[in-house]
């Protein structure tokens, strides 16, 4: 009997992914910087942090990591999502028939906190969520399960209890591992491997099919 839903945000909630390629390849490139031998699917579901060794190569020791990571929150502030326009069309619906249907609800994202929080508070979404997490809360990121099983205990249920939406190849990943089923959306832009979930939904509204 499914008691909660923890959803990912970016690409299940938010139509983010590819603001935040384009971001990050705008920096980069700003410093001399390429990611073109990277496939955006590399850089979806896990934070920036984790993987500048994969962006600079060989040229990982030329470069002083902690102030380009400085450097990039700052470009980031600076460039803020849009998130009114990136919020996914059935967000509201799904999460209302969820709450309606007496389920726990909660929010498990890699983004950081403060990016998070404001994704919720200008689309009117806070108070849909029992429990909402950031992956900078955590010693590791997804693929890592700690974000997962920290919100299952938040939710006070166990994993056979409840279901995870993502859709990334590190946030299925980190569901599977915290023993929980995973559903993905379905990815037709970037190339993810989601076999290890479950199934795949086509869109978001499809989750309600999942609770009859």
């Amino acid at each position: 009997m499914v008691e909660a839903i923890i959803f990912d945000m970016d690409g299940v909630l938010f139509d983010t992914e590819k603001y935040y390629y384009d971001r990050r390849a705008n920096f980069l490139a700003q410093k001399g910087i390429s990611i073109d031998h990277l496939p955006p699917s590399f850089f979806i579901g896990g934070n920036t942090k984790q993987v500048w060794e994969n962006i600079l190569r060989d040229d990982y020791d030329n470069w002083d990591v902690p102030t380009l990571q400085e450097e990039y929150n700052a470009y980031k502030q600076d460039n803020p999502l849009p998130y009114k326009e990136l919020i996914f069309p059935d967000v509201f619906k799904v999460l209302n028939e969820v709450n309606s249907r007496g389920l726990k609800i909660g929010l498990a994202s890699s983004s950081v906190k403060a990016d998070i929080l404001r994704a919720l508070e200008e689309n009117h979404l806070n108070g849909f969520f029992d429990v909402v997490l950031s992956g900078e809360e955590f010693k590791e990121s997804k693929p890592n399960p700690e974000i997962y099983l920290t919100a299952l205990q938040h939710l006070n249920v166990e994993a056979n209890q409840a279901l995870i939406i993502e859709d990334s190849e590190k946030g299925i990943a980190a569901g599977v591992a915290a023993g929980v089923e995973v559903w993905a959306i379905k990815d037709n832009r970037f190339g993810m491997d989601q076999g290890a979930a479950k199934g795949l939904l086509d869109n978001l509204i499809d989750v309600l099919d999942l609770l009859k």
